[in-house]
């Protein structure tokens, strides 16, 4: 029970919007449930009817007299009075019932005219249709409902990652992530596409329960004596499989994100030579899996043997009993039914359990992820930014990674018009400055401000949609020319791309594409060069048309031709804009009104390029490495 209400708990919000499908499901449901017992009785009765009268009384004479006296007699103790209520309750229920179909229903030793030739014909088709009628419309309001649930649920759970900062996906892998958003949610939703039989069949062994005893409560009370013996393995396989399913899960997602590096890396993979190896670690981590799913189907199959062990136990006293109460014919066809869809109801319940324990593992994990909370928050009295008019200053900034210090006591001012450049080694800080500047991430320490206002004081998206980003991680997606270069300014008209496109140097090649701007460039722009996915990239800038341009080592994969091709776009976006440029390659930062040097997250170094130069100090030295003429500047 806990497992099903970790999923529902989970599930409410999402199920509420879909109420209505989701109670007609139900309600069939339970009528499904309703005709499975009247099934039996409904068999009893025809069985009984086709009995020949003579067979009938020679069937149980005992049993008859037995009743009539148990009915007339004066009970002295509770036990005989309960045994009298209940076989005068039978008789009454047997009569009524008699009574309503003998019109409609053929009997043995009597004529049979037009209403019992038609009842007789239709009766149990007519039964058997509704019984699964109903389960067809139950089944499928579940699934609906289910569909759209997990629809509803997989645009939720991208949203919310999309809403989260940095430091969640820097933790995170992408096989993980995938995982949440795709086999989480499939697995809840097979979950609750079947979910219907936890209305059915419980509605199922109360009906079939409640016929065993009108045909012998005795019995029937003895036989569920070993209905514990059903679920006490049903719970200890449950916890198994769970177990076997969590660990199980780890290595998916293990595989998962073997596969995206795999595939994202392909071009290393080949050059290196790692395909062997890299297929070996898969088919290693296919194996556990295999491993922990085999122990998952072996602890759910082991169920349906001790379930139909124990079930054809309680078949074996039926027949014991049967043989020596000589009840009728039709009681015992009626209650060998009764009992098969009774244990055949438990089968489909212990099927669920061990659903709902594979299923609660990734409802929890979608859980903790809709609870996530963004290291990244915005102010609820932020105010709004309308533009960047004066300058962009950090005050005494201080950021670091958990422990480990990246920027140490930034002091800048970045006024508006005035190009920045940003200079220093590897790991010196360079693509952190960016970040904060973008917040990305908040400063440990200090203040980042922009016209005077805190970053954190401002709301999020009207800082960033001060700001147009150029980086060395071309991001393109699998869509056409054009909408790409939109993602730069949602709603932007044919006419706005393409002047974008002409202001990056890009107009004339995606002219000669097979569809020019409604041209598919492939997942991550791959039909296209390196120079060309940058300059859509600047295109996207353009259209933007951002005050303030960061500029993150944006040319630094590029090859020396297309280096000069992306630099004049480059040069051409800047004008009339705000820039802050990082680059590894100095000689891109000659044309920057200041330039400021990094080393170990400290500004040590700052002035014009020819400056830095004459300076001779750490600029110098990184330009000379890169074969920059240092002397006469």
């Amino acid at each position: 029970m806990g497992n099903i209400g970790t999923v529902f708990r989970f599930g409410g919000h999402y199920l509420r919007r879909y109420w209505t499908r989701l109670a007609a499901g139900i309600v069939f449901g339970i009528l499904f449930g309703l005709t499975s017992a009247s099934f039996m009785l409904a068999t009893k009765e025809v069985v009984n009817r086709m009995t020949p009268a003579v067979a009938v009384a020679a069937a149980a004479p005992e049993t008859t007299s037995t009743n009539l006296s148990s009915t007339n007699a004066a009970p002295a103790g509770f036990t005989a009075r309960f045994k009298a209520g209940a076989a005068a309750f039978k008789v009454r229920a047997e009569t009524a019932a008699d009574q309503l179909v003998d019109p409609w229903l053929p009997k043995s030793g009597r004529d049979i005219d037009w209403r019992q030739f038609l009842g007789g014909l239709l009766f149990l088709p007519l039964l058997a249709g509704m019984r699964g009628f109903c389960g067809y419309l139950s089944s499928y309001c579940m699934a609906w409902v289910s569909e759209h649930v997990v629809n509803d649920l997989r645009g939720d759970v991208l949203e919310k990652m999309s809403s989260l900062s940095l430091d969640y996906f820097n933790r995170s892998t992408t096989g993980d992530m995938l995982t949440r958003v795709s086999g989480d949610t499939g697995q809840l939703q097979k979950c609750l596409t079947l979910s219907g039989d936890l209305v059915k069949e419980p509605v199922t062994l109360a009906g079939i329960f409640l016929g065993l005893c009108l045909l012998d409560w005795q019995l029937t009370l003895m036989a569920m004596v070993f209905v514990p013996l059903c679920v006490l393995p049903v719970i200890v396989l449950g916890r198994k499989v769970r177990k076997a399913s969590n660990r199980g899960w780890d290595s998916s997602i293990n595989q998962s994100s073997l596969l995206v590096e795999v595939l994202s890396g392909i071009r290393v993979v080949k050059a290196f030579g790692l395909e062997s190896m890299l297929v070996r670690r898969f088919r290693e981590i296919s194996k556990r899996i295999l491993h922990f799913r085999m122990k998952t189907v072996q602890a759910g199959e082991q169920m349906n043997p001790i379930i139909e062990t124990v079930s054809m136990l309680g078949m074996g006293l039926l027949m014991l009993y049967i043989i020596h109460k000589q009840l009728k014919l039709g009681d015992v066809v009626g209650y060998f039914t009764g009992m098969i869809f009774f244990y055949t109801s438990i089968k489909k319940l212990a099927g669920m359990h061990v659903m709902f324990q594979q299923t609660r593992i990734g409802v929890e994990r979608l859980a903790s992820i809709m609870t996530e909370q963004p290291s990244i928050k915005e102010d609820p009295q932020a105010r709004p930014v309308t533009g960047f008019h004066s300058a962009l200053r950090f005050e005494n900034v201080t950021f670091a990674y958990g422990s480990i210090p990246v920027l140490q006591d930034i002091g800048l001012e970045i006024k508006c018009g005035q190009k920045l450049g940003v200079a220093g080694e590897s790991g010196s800080g360079k693509s952190t400055l960016v970040n904060l500047v973008l917040r990305f991430y908040d400063p440990t320490a200090g203040s980042i401000q922009i016209d005077g206002l805190d970053l954190r004081q401002a709301r999020i998206g009207d800082v960033r949609s001060q700001m147009a980003l150029v980086s060395q991680e071309i991001v393109l997606f699998n869509e056409t020319v054009a909408d790409n270069i939109a993602y730069g300014k949602p709603g932007a008209t044919r006419a706005e791309i393409e002047t974008a496109a002409k202001a990056a140097f890009a107009h004339d090649f995606i002219l000669q594409l097979p569809k020019g701007y409604e041209t598919f460039i492939g997942e991550k722009g791959v039909t296209l060069s390196g120079g060309q996915r940058q300059r859509l990239a600047i295109a996207r800038a353009f259209v933007r048309n951002a005050p303030l341009l960061v500029l993150d080592e944006a040319t630094a994969s590029l090859d020396s031709q297309a280096e000069a091709e992306v630099q004049a776009a480059i040069d051409r976006l800047e004008e009339n804009r705000t820039v802050i440029c990082v680059a590894h390659r100095l000689s891109t930062l000659t044309k920057m009104d200041r330039i400021i040097v990094l080393t170990a997250g400290r500004i040590v170094e700052q002035g014009t390029f020819n400056e830095l130069l004459r300076q001779n100090g750490v600029f110098a030295a990184m330009a000379r490495k890169q074969g920059i003429d240092t002397r006469g500047r």
